[in-house]
């Protein structure tokens, strides 16, 4: 009976998935002053840890570092992977932004499997909304009218869909998301969605 039991547990175990993609850099304000990359990240999971189980949302290089710290504070003594080295790079370097896109795969797949990672709120928004990285901080702290959950099934909702389009297919690009800047069907105000 035991054996069954143990046995069962750990099928279920080995069924659960989380595939995380980092693909499609972007340059955004290319010649000018302010200009950065970002990188489509694409989430696949039937994990009970996730309250969407297919997201889509773009992040840059400093987002990362942020997400980082928070994770490396929340996670205490267990170290969170590395992120890739930042310097000074031309975004007509392919070759750079290949190599940061890799960096920035390895990171995420390791840190959405740690368990320390996987049970913090900054991280679940960071991948599944499209908050800006102080907002982000704002909700996990309860400073703001929505919770985590609100965030993240708001944004879901609001690109139902498309998620299952890229799933299908990794040509498709990922849309501009409907912003969090009205949404009236749940009452409150949630927040400008333009990347910091």
């Amino acid at each position: 009976m035991c054996w069954f039991k143990c046995s069962r547990m750990i099928k279920s175990q080995e069924d659960e998935f989380i595939a995380v993609r980092v693909q499609d850099p972007r340059v955004v304000n290319e010649g000018s002053w302010n200009s950065f990359v970002d990188f489509k990240i694409f989430l696949h999971t039937n994990s009970k840890a996730f309250t969407a189980k297919t997201s889509c949302v773009r992040r840059r290089y400093s987002e990362f570092v942020w997400l980082k710290r928070k994770l490396q504070k929340n996670a205490g003594l267990v170290p969170v992977p590395d992120l890739p080295g930042k310097s000074i790079f031309s975004f007509n370097n392919t070759d750079f932004i290949e190599k940061r896109r890799k960096g920035l795969q390895t990171f995420l797949d390791k840190v959405v499997h740690m368990t320390v990672c996987l049970s913090d709120s900054q991280l679940h928004l960071f991948l599944q909304t499209q908050l800006p990285v102080g907002h982000i901080q704002d909700c996990v702290q309860g400073h703001t009218p929505y919770s985590v959950t609100d965030a993240i099934l708001t944004y879901a909702s609001s690109n139902r869909g498309w998620a299952q389009e890229e799933e299908d297919s990794s040509l498709e690009p990922c849309p501009t998301p409907i912003s969090y800047e009205s949404v009236e069907r749940y009452g409150w105000k949630l927040c400008n969605t333009s990347a910091a």
